[in-house]
Protein backbone atom coordinates (compact mmCIF):
# COMPACT_ATOMS: atom_id res chain seq x y z
CA UNK A 1 0.00 0.00 0.00
CA UNK A 2 1.72 2.84 -1.21
CA UNK A 3 0.93 6.16 1.54
CA UNK A 4 0.30 10.10 2.12
CA UNK A 5 1.39 11.37 5.36
CA UNK A 6 0.98 14.47 6.82
CA UNK A 7 0.46 16.74 10.26
CA UNK A 8 1.62 12.94 11.74
CA UNK A 9 -1.62 10.79 9.97
CA UNK A 10 -0.38 8.16 7.85
CA UNK A 11 -3.84 6.94 4.90
CA UNK A 12 -3.42 5.54 1.88
CA UNK A 13 -2.92 7.17 -2.13
CA UNK A 14 -4.85 7.16 -4.62
CA UNK A 15 -4.32 3.69 -6.26
CA UNK A 16 -1.67 3.36 -8.75
CA UNK A 17 0.85 1.65 -9.94
CA UNK A 18 4.65 1.24 -8.31
CA UNK A 19 7.05 2.83 -10.20
CA UNK A 20 9.02 0.47 -12.33
CA UNK A 21 12.51 2.43 -11.42
CA UNK A 22 13.65 4.51 -8.74
CA UNK A 23 17.29 6.03 -8.14
CA UNK A 24 17.53 4.70 -4.50
CA UNK A 25 15.46 1.92 -2.90
CA UNK A 26 15.23 1.99 0.56
CA UNK A 27 14.31 -1.10 2.84
CA UNK A 28 13.21 -0.58 6.14
CA UNK A 29 10.70 2.29 7.45
CA UNK A 30 11.69 2.61 11.00
CA UNK A 31 13.85 5.17 11.91
CA UNK A 32 16.40 4.04 10.29
CA UNK A 33 15.03 3.73 6.79
CA UNK A 34 12.87 7.28 7.04
CA UNK A 35 15.70 9.23 8.25
CA UNK A 36 17.75 7.87 5.12
CA UNK A 37 14.67 8.22 2.81
CA UNK A 38 13.85 11.75 4.18
CA UNK A 39 17.26 13.08 3.44
CA UNK A 40 17.59 11.51 0.04
CA UNK A 41 14.54 13.19 -0.43
CA UNK A 42 15.69 16.69 0.69
CA UNK A 43 19.02 16.21 -1.40
CA UNK A 44 16.80 15.85 -4.94
CA UNK A 45 16.84 11.85 -4.86
CA UNK A 46 14.30 9.64 -6.50
CA UNK A 47 13.83 7.51 -3.65
CA UNK A 48 11.03 4.33 -3.28
CA UNK A 49 10.94 3.03 0.80
CA UNK A 50 10.12 -0.52 1.05
CA UNK A 51 8.28 -1.80 4.30
CA UNK A 52 7.14 -5.02 4.82
CA UNK A 53 4.89 -4.65 7.47
CA UNK A 54 3.46 -0.68 8.88
CA UNK A 55 6.04 1.97 9.44
CA UNK A 56 7.47 1.86 12.19
CA UNK A 57 6.26 -1.50 13.83
CA UNK A 58 9.63 -3.14 13.83
CA UNK A 59 12.61 -1.98 16.60
CA UNK A 60 10.92 1.71 16.45
CA UNK A 61 7.77 0.24 18.18
CA UNK A 62 8.31 1.95 21.08
CA UNK A 63 6.60 4.67 23.36
CA UNK A 64 10.40 6.03 24.44
CA UNK A 65 13.78 6.05 23.04
CA UNK A 66 16.78 7.35 24.42
CA UNK A 67 18.92 9.85 22.46
CA UNK A 68 22.73 10.38 23.92
CA UNK A 69 26.16 11.98 22.93
CA UNK A 70 27.57 9.52 25.87
CA UNK A 71 30.29 7.39 24.25
CA UNK A 72 33.18 6.08 24.76
CA UNK A 73 33.95 5.84 20.80
CA UNK A 74 34.51 8.75 18.71
CA UNK A 75 32.62 8.01 15.99
CA UNK A 76 29.68 7.02 18.38
CA UNK A 77 30.31 10.24 20.33
CA UNK A 78 29.83 12.12 16.98
CA UNK A 79 26.75 10.70 15.72
CA UNK A 80 25.32 10.90 19.22
CA UNK A 81 25.73 14.71 19.33
CA UNK A 82 24.68 14.97 15.65
CA UNK A 83 21.62 13.21 17.00
CA UNK A 84 20.83 15.57 19.29
CA UNK A 85 21.24 18.15 17.39
CA UNK A 86 18.71 17.08 14.86
CA UNK A 87 16.44 15.89 17.62
CA UNK A 88 16.21 19.50 19.32
CA UNK A 89 15.62 21.12 15.81
CA UNK A 90 12.52 18.41 14.64
CA UNK A 91 11.24 19.02 17.83
CA UNK A 92 10.40 22.70 17.41
CA UNK A 93 9.61 22.12 13.99
CA UNK A 94 7.21 19.20 14.51
CA UNK A 95 3.47 20.75 16.12
CA UNK A 96 3.30 19.36 19.16
CA UNK A 97 7.02 17.98 18.96
CA UNK A 98 8.41 14.91 19.18
CA UNK A 99 8.16 14.20 23.20
CA UNK A 100 11.73 15.13 23.77
CA UNK A 101 12.57 15.44 27.10
CA UNK A 102 16.10 16.59 28.52
CA UNK A 103 16.00 14.12 31.78
CA UNK A 104 19.87 13.30 31.41
CA UNK A 105 22.20 10.54 31.52
CA UNK A 106 23.90 8.94 34.49
CA UNK A 107 25.91 5.64 33.88
CA UNK A 108 26.58 4.11 37.37
CA UNK A 109 30.56 3.33 37.66
CA UNK A 110 30.72 0.05 40.70
CA UNK A 111 34.55 -0.54 40.31
CA UNK A 112 37.54 1.39 40.00
CA UNK A 113 38.47 0.26 36.28
CA UNK A 114 34.95 1.61 35.34
CA UNK A 115 35.25 4.48 36.82
CA UNK A 116 38.78 4.88 34.91
CA UNK A 117 37.15 4.18 31.76
CA UNK A 118 33.99 6.54 32.38
CA UNK A 119 36.48 8.88 32.91
CA UNK A 120 38.39 8.94 29.90
CA UNK A 121 35.26 8.95 27.87
CA UNK A 122 34.00 12.03 29.92
CA UNK A 123 37.24 13.93 28.99
CA UNK A 124 36.46 12.58 24.94
CA UNK A 125 33.00 14.10 25.06
CA UNK A 126 34.17 17.12 26.00
CA UNK A 127 36.50 17.72 24.00
CA UNK A 128 34.22 16.66 21.14
CA UNK A 129 31.63 19.79 22.31
CA UNK A 130 29.42 17.34 24.89
CA UNK A 131 28.08 18.76 28.47
CA UNK A 132 29.03 15.85 30.36
CA UNK A 133 30.92 15.69 34.32
CA UNK A 134 31.87 12.85 36.31
CA UNK A 135 29.70 13.13 39.53
CA UNK A 136 30.42 11.77 43.08
CA UNK A 137 28.16 8.88 44.62
CA UNK A 138 26.57 11.49 46.51
CA UNK A 139 25.67 13.83 43.44
CA UNK A 140 24.41 10.70 41.94
CA UNK A 141 21.77 10.15 44.70
CA UNK A 142 20.77 13.09 44.49
CA UNK A 143 19.67 12.91 41.03
CA UNK A 144 18.37 9.49 41.42
CA UNK A 145 17.09 9.21 45.15
CA UNK A 146 16.45 5.37 44.97
CA UNK A 147 20.57 4.36 43.84
CA UNK A 148 22.46 3.27 46.79
CA UNK A 149 25.31 5.91 46.81
CA UNK A 150 27.48 3.32 49.00
CA UNK A 151 27.44 0.57 45.89
CA UNK A 152 28.96 3.26 43.53
CA UNK A 153 32.54 4.62 43.20
CA UNK A 154 31.54 7.34 40.69
CA UNK A 155 29.24 8.24 38.13
CA UNK A 156 29.04 10.59 34.85
CA UNK A 157 26.02 13.27 34.12
CA UNK A 158 24.95 14.48 31.02
CA UNK A 159 22.17 16.99 31.23
CA UNK A 160 21.36 17.47 27.45
CA UNK A 161 20.41 13.88 27.28
CA UNK A 162 17.22 12.29 27.78
CA UNK A 163 14.31 10.88 25.45
CA UNK A 164 11.60 10.78 23.04
CA UNK A 165 8.66 9.26 21.05
CA UNK A 166 9.78 7.21 18.41
CA UNK A 167 5.84 7.01 16.86
CA UNK A 168 6.01 10.79 16.76
CA UNK A 169 9.25 10.82 15.09
CA UNK A 170 8.00 8.28 12.72
CA UNK A 171 5.28 10.32 11.53
CA UNK A 172 7.17 13.32 11.24
CA UNK A 173 9.90 11.98 9.01
CA UNK A 174 7.35 9.81 6.71
CA UNK A 175 5.77 13.40 6.32
CA UNK A 176 8.66 15.36 5.35
CA UNK A 177 10.08 12.85 2.55
CA UNK A 178 6.71 12.32 1.23
CA UNK A 179 6.72 15.82 1.02
CA UNK A 180 9.95 15.75 -0.73
CA UNK A 181 8.68 13.11 -3.32
CA UNK A 182 9.35 9.72 -1.62
CA UNK A 183 6.90 7.31 -2.38
CA UNK A 184 6.55 4.75 0.62
CA UNK A 185 5.00 1.55 0.21
CA UNK A 186 3.81 -0.89 3.74
CA UNK A 187 3.58 -4.32 3.13
CA UNK A 188 6.12 -4.69 0.61
CA UNK A 189 8.52 -7.64 1.64
CA UNK A 190 12.04 -8.04 -0.52
CA UNK A 191 11.79 -11.33 -2.05
CA UNK A 192 15.14 -10.64 -4.36
CA UNK A 193 17.81 -8.52 -5.18
CA UNK A 194 19.03 -8.45 -8.76
CA UNK A 195 23.03 -8.21 -8.75
CA UNK A 196 24.62 -7.90 -12.41
CA UNK A 197 28.27 -8.27 -13.13
CA UNK A 198 29.31 -7.31 -16.10
CA UNK A 199 33.25 -7.71 -16.00
CA UNK A 200 34.05 -4.32 -13.82
CA UNK A 201 32.29 -5.65 -11.02
CA UNK A 202 29.09 -6.88 -9.21
CA UNK A 203 26.33 -3.96 -9.29
CA UNK A 204 22.62 -3.76 -7.58
CA UNK A 205 19.69 -3.25 -10.58
CA UNK A 206 16.79 -4.17 -9.27
CA UNK A 207 14.38 -5.31 -5.82
CA UNK A 208 11.72 -7.73 -5.93
CA UNK A 209 9.16 -7.25 -3.52
CA UNK A 210 5.67 -9.31 -2.74
CA UNK A 211 2.74 -6.32 -2.50
CA UNK A 212 0.64 -6.55 -0.18
CA UNK A 213 1.51 -9.14 2.09
CA UNK A 214 1.90 -13.15 2.13
CA UNK A 215 0.17 -14.15 -1.51
CA UNK A 216 0.14 -10.87 -2.97
CA UNK A 217 1.73 -10.27 -6.62
CA UNK A 218 5.72 -10.05 -7.02
CA UNK A 219 6.89 -6.53 -8.02
CA UNK A 220 10.23 -5.28 -9.29
CA UNK A 221 11.53 -1.76 -9.46
CA UNK A 222 15.01 -1.11 -11.34
CA UNK A 223 17.42 0.76 -8.95
CA UNK A 224 20.67 2.40 -8.71
CA UNK A 225 21.04 2.25 -4.87
CA UNK A 226 19.50 0.05 -2.47
CA UNK A 227 19.77 1.31 0.99
CA UNK A 228 19.29 -1.63 3.75
CA UNK A 229 18.01 -0.54 7.19
CA UNK A 230 15.69 -3.14 7.96
CA UNK A 231 17.79 -3.79 11.77
CA UNK A 232 16.96 -7.27 13.60
CA UNK A 233 16.43 -8.47 9.42
CA UNK A 234 19.16 -7.23 7.88
CA UNK A 235 21.11 -10.70 8.04
CA UNK A 236 18.10 -12.19 5.67
CA UNK A 237 18.17 -9.17 3.09
CA UNK A 238 21.74 -9.07 2.91
CA UNK A 239 21.88 -12.11 1.80
CA UNK A 240 19.57 -11.52 -0.89
CA UNK A 241 22.21 -9.34 -2.40
CA UNK A 242 25.37 -11.54 -1.49
CA UNK A 243 26.58 -9.32 1.30
CA UNK A 244 27.43 -10.65 4.77
CA UNK A 245 25.54 -8.41 7.24
CA UNK A 246 26.07 -9.86 10.94
CA UNK A 247 23.15 -8.84 12.63
CA UNK A 248 21.30 -11.50 15.40
CA UNK A 249 17.80 -10.56 16.82
CA UNK A 250 17.42 -10.29 20.41
CA UNK A 251 14.56 -9.47 22.81
CA UNK A 252 14.46 -7.04 25.31
CA UNK A 253 11.67 -6.63 27.91
CA UNK A 254 10.62 -3.39 29.24
CA UNK A 255 8.17 -2.25 31.73
CA UNK A 256 6.90 0.40 33.97
CA UNK A 257 5.93 0.78 37.55
CA UNK A 258 4.67 3.25 40.37
CA UNK A 259 7.42 4.51 41.84
CA UNK A 260 7.84 4.31 45.36
CA UNK A 261 6.85 7.10 47.72
CA UNK A 262 4.15 8.09 44.81
CA UNK A 263 5.15 10.90 42.41
CA UNK A 264 7.93 12.11 44.76
CA UNK A 265 9.43 8.78 43.60
CA UNK A 266 9.81 9.86 40.52
CA UNK A 267 11.95 13.28 41.10
CA UNK A 268 15.56 13.68 41.56
CA UNK A 269 17.10 16.58 42.82
CA UNK A 270 15.88 20.08 42.82
CA UNK A 271 12.53 18.60 41.54
CA UNK A 272 13.89 17.74 38.20
CA UNK A 273 12.77 14.32 36.44
CA UNK A 274 14.69 10.73 37.13
CA UNK A 275 17.27 10.75 34.92
CA UNK A 276 17.73 8.02 32.73
CA UNK A 277 20.08 6.14 34.62
CA UNK A 278 22.11 2.93 33.94
CA UNK A 279 24.49 0.72 35.99
CA UNK A 280 27.52 -0.56 33.71
CA UNK A 281 28.03 -3.64 35.99
CA UNK A 282 24.38 -5.14 35.04
CA UNK A 283 22.72 -3.02 32.42
CA UNK A 284 19.90 -2.42 34.39
CA UNK A 285 18.44 0.90 33.68
CA UNK A 286 15.27 2.86 35.34
CA UNK A 287 13.99 6.55 34.50
CA UNK A 288 11.11 8.42 35.00
CA UNK A 289 8.28 9.39 32.69
CA UNK A 290 4.44 10.73 32.51
CA UNK A 291 3.54 7.28 33.07
CA UNK A 292 5.82 5.87 36.32
CA UNK A 293 9.41 4.93 36.41
CA UNK A 294 10.22 2.58 32.95
CA UNK A 295 12.47 -0.38 34.11
CA UNK A 296 14.33 -3.10 31.86
CA UNK A 297 17.89 -4.57 31.64
CA UNK A 298 19.97 -6.58 29.52
CA UNK A 299 18.66 -10.26 30.34
CA UNK A 300 21.70 -12.53 30.23
CA UNK A 301 19.24 -15.67 29.62
CA UNK A 302 17.79 -14.26 26.97
CA UNK A 303 18.56 -16.33 23.70
CA UNK A 304 18.29 -14.57 20.02
CA UNK A 305 15.63 -15.02 18.35
CA UNK A 306 12.42 -13.15 16.66
CA UNK A 307 10.19 -13.47 19.26
CA UNK A 308 8.55 -10.08 20.43
CA UNK A 309 5.96 -11.89 23.31
CA UNK A 310 5.96 -10.28 26.26
CA UNK A 311 6.50 -12.01 29.75
CA UNK A 312 8.58 -11.71 32.91
CA UNK A 313 11.11 -13.77 32.58
CA UNK A 314 13.55 -10.56 32.50
CA UNK A 315 12.53 -9.90 36.10
CA UNK A 316 14.59 -12.06 37.92
CA UNK A 317 17.54 -10.45 36.48
CA UNK A 318 16.24 -7.22 36.92
CA UNK A 319 15.67 -7.46 40.90
CA UNK A 320 19.09 -9.25 41.00
CA UNK A 321 20.68 -6.30 39.65
CA UNK A 322 18.28 -3.68 41.58
CA UNK A 323 19.05 -4.80 44.79
CA UNK A 324 22.64 -4.27 44.62
CA UNK A 325 22.52 -0.92 43.63
CA UNK A 326 18.96 0.71 44.23
CA UNK A 327 17.08 -1.89 46.56
CA UNK A 328 14.15 -0.05 46.90
CA UNK A 329 13.06 -0.85 43.11
CA UNK A 330 13.43 -4.45 44.16
CA UNK A 331 9.90 -6.18 43.71
CA UNK A 332 7.88 -3.35 42.18
CA UNK A 333 4.66 -4.37 40.68
CA UNK A 334 4.85 -4.03 37.29
CA UNK A 335 2.55 -2.68 34.22
CA UNK A 336 1.72 -2.62 30.84
CA UNK A 337 5.20 -3.91 29.95
CA UNK A 338 6.31 -4.72 26.28
CA UNK A 339 9.10 -6.70 24.38
CA UNK A 340 10.97 -5.59 21.27
CA UNK A 341 14.34 -6.36 19.38
CA UNK A 342 17.85 -5.32 19.56
CA UNK A 343 19.39 -5.78 16.02
CA UNK A 344 22.99 -7.15 17.86
CA UNK A 345 26.59 -7.16 16.42
CA UNK A 346 29.24 -9.08 17.74
CA UNK A 347 31.06 -5.91 19.02
CA UNK A 348 27.49 -4.44 19.92
CA UNK A 349 28.00 -1.23 17.59
CA UNK A 350 26.73 -0.63 13.99
CA UNK A 351 27.40 -1.13 10.81
CA UNK A 352 27.07 1.80 8.68
CA UNK A 353 29.35 2.12 4.81
CA UNK A 354 28.67 0.83 1.26
CA UNK A 355 29.11 -2.56 -0.03
CA UNK A 356 33.00 -3.69 -1.41
CA UNK A 357 31.33 -6.35 -2.93
CA UNK A 358 28.22 -5.22 -4.39
CA UNK A 359 28.22 -1.30 -5.96
CA UNK A 360 25.34 0.63 -5.07
CA UNK A 361 24.36 -1.08 -1.94
CA UNK A 362 24.64 0.81 1.30
CA UNK A 363 23.56 -0.46 5.05
CA UNK A 364 23.07 1.13 8.41
CA UNK A 365 22.11 -1.66 10.77
CA UNK A 366 23.38 -3.25 13.75
CA UNK A 367 22.84 -0.71 16.11
CA UNK A 368 22.53 -3.02 19.09
CA UNK A 369 20.40 -0.79 21.30
CA UNK A 370 22.03 3.30 19.74
CA UNK A 371 19.82 3.29 16.60
CA UNK A 372 17.05 5.94 17.36
CA UNK A 373 19.68 7.99 18.47
CA UNK A 374 22.08 8.01 15.94
CA UNK A 375 18.88 8.08 13.32
CA UNK A 376 19.62 11.61 12.28
CA UNK A 377 23.15 11.48 11.66
CA UNK A 378 23.08 8.18 10.11
CA UNK A 379 20.54 9.43 7.72
CA UNK A 380 22.72 11.96 6.86
CA UNK A 381 25.80 10.17 6.44
CA UNK A 382 23.57 7.73 4.59
CA UNK A 383 22.39 10.11 2.17
CA UNK A 384 26.16 11.09 1.87
CA UNK A 385 27.54 7.55 0.65
CA UNK A 386 24.94 7.28 -2.23
CA UNK A 387 25.53 10.60 -3.91
CA UNK A 388 29.58 10.43 -3.46
CA UNK A 389 29.64 13.04 -0.74
CA UNK A 390 32.16 13.10 2.32
CA UNK A 391 29.98 11.97 5.12
CA UNK A 392 30.21 14.09 8.50
CA UNK A 393 31.69 10.91 10.61
CA UNK A 394 34.79 8.30 9.12
CA UNK A 395 32.50 5.36 8.75
CA UNK A 396 35.58 2.76 8.14
CA UNK A 397 35.20 1.49 11.89
CA UNK A 398 31.56 0.99 11.69
CA UNK A 399 32.16 -1.11 8.29
CA UNK A 400 30.75 -4.47 8.32
CA UNK A 401 34.28 -5.55 6.65
CA UNK A 402 35.56 -5.60 10.20
CA UNK A 403 33.88 -9.09 10.68
CA UNK A 404 35.42 -10.48 7.76
CA UNK A 405 37.16 -13.46 8.05
CA UNK A 406 41.05 -12.85 8.28
CA UNK A 407 39.91 -9.25 8.81
CA UNK A 408 42.63 -6.90 10.25
CA UNK A 409 40.54 -4.24 10.89
CA UNK A 410 39.96 -3.78 15.12
CA UNK A 411 36.52 -4.27 16.62
CA UNK A 412 34.81 -1.62 18.02
CA UNK A 413 35.32 -1.17 22.03
CA UNK A 414 32.28 1.03 23.37
CA UNK A 415 32.10 1.43 27.09
CA UNK A 416 28.60 3.01 27.26
CA UNK A 417 26.68 0.00 25.86
CA UNK A 418 23.41 -1.45 27.49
Amino acid sequence: MALRVHSGAVEPLREGPTPPSAQVVVVGGGVMGLAAADELARAGADVLLLERDRLGRGSSAKPFGGVRGTFSDPGNIALGLRGLERYAALHEAVPGGIGLARVGYLFCARTHGQALAVEASTALQRSMGAEVDVVSPARAAELNPHLDPSALVAASFSPRDGYAEPGRVVAAWAASAAERGARVVEGAEVTGVEVHDDGAGARVTAVRYRAGGPGGPECEVRCEHLVVATGAWSARVGALAGVDLPVEPVRRQIAFADAPGGARGSVGAGGRPLPFTLDLSTTFYVHGSPDGLLLGISDPAQAPGFGRDYDDSWVAAFDAAAAEVAPGLVGLPLRRGWAGLYENTPDHNALIGASREVAGLVYATGFSGHGFLQAPAVGEVVRDLVLGREPLVDVAPFSAERFAPRSAAPLLQEVHII
